[in-house]
């Protein structure tokens, strides 16, 4: 069998879905904790509706924005991969777009203060001028622009 190159841009991406796999399992692990520990009930998580202490519902929060990034992030990725996009840039914008989704739930996570909404809606900005960049990485390939 040959062996595949894997671009670090598709290595973001994994690390990126396996970031969102680590911040469900925390919400899972809080759940279970409150249960085990009789202090709440199997049925007191109703979906969709804010529930549980401020910073168990900032996890969830930081897991919902997580996951409905990933299908714009897996698309730029998967459409720069079948473009031949191997470049350095490229790749950094990837990479760079995981750490900022990272430290935007990590901040999350860890506040609730004007300072960290601040410091979120930084993170989010670096991720879309990276993943704008990004796009237009794939439209120059394609010979778009």
């Amino acid at each position: 069998m040959e062996n595949l190159v894997i671009p670090q841009s598709v290595v973001a991406l994994t690390f990126y879905a396996l970031w969102a796999i680590v911040l469900v399992v925390m919400i899972a692990a809080d759940r279970a904790l409150l249960v085990v520990s009789g202090k709440a009930q199997i049925t007191d998580f109703p979906a969709g509706t804010q529930h549980g202490s401020a910073s168990y519902w900032r996890i969830n929060r930081a897991h919902l924005n997580t996951v409905e990034n990933l299908p714009v992030f897996a698309a730029l990725v998967l459409a720069g991969w079948v473009a031949g996009l191997d470049s350095a840039t490229f790749n950094q914008l990837a990479m760079v777009t995981v750490a900022a989704r990272v430290v935007q739930s990590l901040v999350h996570i860890a506040s609730g203060s004007a300072l960290a909404i601040n410091l979120r809606f930084t993170a989010l900005l670096v991720q879309l001028v990276c993943e704008v960049w990004m796009g237009v990485l794939i439209f120059q390939a394609a010979k778009l622009f």
